[in-house]
């Protein structure tokens, strides 16, 4: 996500020619965005980075609803 932040704030702060980055490349921002789908396409599928946040969530989801379960029976 921060990889993300950080290519919409230099699409932003490069379109309105701000400081230095009025003078950076868009190849070097198009580069970024290559960079970005590589990594969240396949790099993160390769390390299981994917499953490992599904994992969590459901994990969350399911304590609440034990959670929930268990309080309403008291």
């Amino acid at each position: 996500m921060p990889l993300i932040l950080l290519l919409a704030a230099l699409v932003v702060l490069r379109f309105f020619d701000v400081w230095r980055f009025a003078q950076l490349s868009w190849w070097w921002i198009a580069l970024l965005a290559v960079v970005a789908f590589i990594w969240f396409e396949f790099i993160e599928k390769l390390l299981g980075l994917d499953k490992k946040k599904e994992h969590k969530a459901d994990d969350a989801r399911r304590k609440e609803r034990v959670k929930q379960t268990f309080d309403k029976h008291k």
